[in-house]
């Protein structure tokens, strides 16, 4: 099985190397994240419902164009995030693989994958039924990013 902290190693080495201070390695990534997670992410999942919900056609045109275009940014932000929390711990010296907190982490964009091949299918013919397992496995992640943070927060208290 691949040791991904010693193939990592080097890269965090070279970020050590900068002389980042501690506590920016150790809660820079939970400080970002918490506001990709709950103004972005929280943003988007709200834009998205109201732009299924929303009884004024204008204002959900106006949720859903916020929706598409934010959303994308989410993911990128949240991938990038990943990458920082990874390479967090392993310059801290923590194995990855043994947090809930990583398993979380990779389940939320494993789904937001998803969710982003269903949306750029147009829904394969713009389906109401992949739209509505669109919306529930978004609603999903945001719920896991929750829960994601508080795992977090409990890893980063522990460390």
């Amino acid at each position: 099985m691949v040791n991904w902290s010693e193939v990592l190693e080097p890269i965090a080495a070279w970020f050590r190397s900068l002389g980042v201070p501690e506590p920016i390695v150790h809660w820079g990534h939970p400080l970002m994240m918490a506001i990709v997670v709950f103004v972005m992410g929280s943003y988007v999942g709200l834009a998205g419902w109201r732009g299924r919900l929303i009884e004024d056609k204008d204002a959900a045109i106006k949720s859903r164009s916020d929706h598409r275009q934010l959303a994308p940014w989410l993911f990128l932000f949240m991938a990038a995030g990943y990458t920082g929390g990874v390479l967090s711990l392993v310059m801290q010296h923590q194995p990855i693989l043994e947090s809930s907190h990583f398993w979380t982490g990779s389940l939320v964009l494993l789904l937001l994958l998803i969710n982003g091949a269903i949306s750029l299918s147009g829904f394969v013919g713009n389906k109401m039924a992949l739209r509505a397992v669109h919306a529930y496995v978004g609603s999903i992640a945001l719920c896991i990013l929750f829960l994601h943070a508080v795992l977090g927060f409990k890893l980063g208290v522990s460390l």
